[in-house]
């Protein structure tokens, strides 16, 4: 069994170095390290026991309790490792390659033993994306996609296909974690001018008319689909490779959400742009999205889909929590820090070095007690404790160049209120400067209704002004002062709730209007508005 002190592995153009975990940081020495500049892939299997990597020559497999070698392979050309949920076999994919003495090919999918490299199944699978085979937490079943159908192998037995989904063309899927009963999520693209569809199955009832849930969506090239620990929900993003408006070159995406009892929702995200990464609380209970363009947004979303926390804005990075969860490891640069905001250690890199990976050790579920949260600081490493920045975020393109950005938008600029503005202004600053006067003009509008007590509007309206068209939402009544607040928490909550449902509304009634299809639940909370404003209403008086 592993050390219950996570170790982390590291992996760059010098080569392959375990180094150890909180709080001493040094190399494992029981790891021969690897320093060969051709390591394309390493991995920890999910419980720890094992650490696997390829070097350009073979593939070596470890065992972490003792760091000696388990199994060396002898496949120089493979490129990615994938572990079995409970460790017990190691996949590995190389190029499917054709020659004149072997012009058919041969198997480039190769399952083994884990703990001795014995070989256990091939097969060809042409395609590096989607090519590894899926299992069931347990181990009891494996599947593929092959020629899109989905065929189901009961473990150990891998020369008998099970069962399999051929109803239609499934372009992908993914099988639930957890144990029985299995559920599977297929992908089926939808031909031209006919919606896509994600169809969700319980294993092995594959009959159209036995899925679960189906969901449909339009703009999609391919899925992602996250399931959360318990199996209960997964979430789709689907994406196109091009966006056909021109606005941006990652193509288009949207987040759809399916639980295994038969509930479906779509993901309003708040800002446009491309989303980057999506995960699931450790408890199933929430998920996280990071999405639209820099500076990045994320936010925290419930089960219902609705939106919790905003975590505000910032730069890309990719971030790994370790084991104990009280750890954050960064990549770009190799910093390990604490929770609380310590900076517990870095890596300095030379220019001749390059970082390519960082893997926190991995260990089963359970071996770690969930920390207690503690937000004093701990001691940390000087001098480079964290300094908080006194200067926006930039992103890359604009850093090093004069910035033209202005925090308030409807502030005269420095020379025109100086110089009584220009003489001679186009028609692009008059227009502008049209907008900055509208734009005060409403928020004086605001103050002054806010501070009269003025009743708020309980409807939206279209509003069309010269070239733009906008939907204006309701007003929330005003906020209560802090004098009105003391001594009554049990208002405040409900009050801040009942705004946040509205602002909810507003959000879903601007995405109807743009011409965004809405879920049902979703258009059942639009019609609550007059209620909720109503409620909200008799609070604040």
């Amino acid at each position: 069994m592993a050390s219950n002190v996570p170790v982390v592995a590291v992996r760059g153009s010098t080569g392959i170095s375990i180094n150890l975990g909180p709080p001493s940081y040094d190399l494992v020495s029981a790891f021969t390290r690897d320093d060969s500049k051709s390591c394309k892939a390493m991995l920890f299997d999910p419980e720890g026991k094992y650490f696997a990597w390829v070097n350009g020559i073979c593939v070596k497999v470890v065992a972490t309790s003792t760091w000696k070698v388990l199994a060396e392979i002898s496949r120089p050309k493979v490129c990615s490792l994938e572990f079995s949920p409970k460790g017990t076999y190691l996949m590995t994919w190389e190029p499917f390659i054709v020659s004149q003495a072997n012009p058919q090919g041969g198997p480039n999918l190769h399952i083994y033993k884990s703990d001795n490299g014995e070989l256990v199944k091939e097969f060809i699978h042409k395609k590096q994306i989607g090519w590894e085979p899926q299992w069931t937490s347990d181990e009891k079943l494996c599947a593929r996609n092959v020629n899109n159908e989905v065929l189901f192998y009961e473990v150990p037995n891998f020369d008998t296909v099970a069962h399999k989904i051929h109803i239609q063309k499934v372009a992908d899927f993914s099988m639930s974690p957890g144990s029985s009963p299995y559920h599977v999520l297929c992908y089926v693209p939808g031909k031209s001018g006919q919606p896509s569809f994600g169809r969700l199955f319980q294993y092995p009832k594959f009959e159209s008319t036995n899925s679960l849930a189906n969901k449909s969506f339009f703009q999609a090239d391919k899925v992602d689909m996250f399931w959360n620990k318990r199996g209960s929900g997964v979430l789709l993003m689907t994406s196109t490779e091009v966006d056909k408006s021109g606005s941006s070159y990652y193509g288009k995406q949207a987040l759809h959400f399916i639980s295994t009892k038969g509930e479906t929702a779509m993901v309003l995200l708040s800002k446009e742009g491309p989303i980057y990464s999506v995960e699931w609380s450790p408890k199933s209970s929430e998920f996280c999205v990071v999405y639209g363009f820099m500076p990045s947004k994320a936010t925290l979303f419930n089960l219902k889909c609705e939106p919790v926390f905003e975590f505000g804005t910032g730069p890309r990075n990719c971030i790994h929590y370790n084991p104990h969860g009280n750890n954050i490891l960064l990549l770009y640069m190799f910093k390990i820090w604490h929770y609380s905001g310590t900076l517990l250690y870095e890596r300095p890199w030379n220019k001749q070095e390059e970082l390519w990976e960082v893997l926190w050790q991995s260990f089963p579920i359970g071996v770690f007690r969930e920390p207690a949260i503690n937000y004093k600081p701990v001691e940390g490493i000087q001098p480079s404790q964290p300094q908080a920045s006194k200067q926006a975020y930039r992103p890359p393109s604009a850093r090093g160049r004069e910035s033209n950005f202005k925090l308030h938008d409807d502030e005269e600029p420095a020379s025109n209120a100086r110089s009584g503005g220009d003489s001679n202004p186009s028609k692009a600053a008059l227009k502008q400067k049209k907008k900055r006067e509208a734009k005060k003009a409403k928020k004086e509008q605001d103050s002054a209704a806010g501070s009269t007590g003025t009743a708020p509007a309980t409807g939206g309206s279209v509003v069309t002004n010269g070239d733009s068209t906008t939907v204006s939402t309701p007003k929330l009544p005003p906020a209560l002062t802090d004098a009105e607040l003391t001594g009554d928490p049990e208002k405040l909550k409900k009050i801040k709730k009942l705004k946040s449902k509205l602002i909810e509304i507003s959000r879903l009634k601007e995405q109807r209007a743009a011409g965004r299809q809405l879920e049902l639940n979703q258009l059942e909370k639009i019609k609550k508005e007059d209620e909720l404003l109503k409620e909200l209403q008799g609070l604040v008086l």
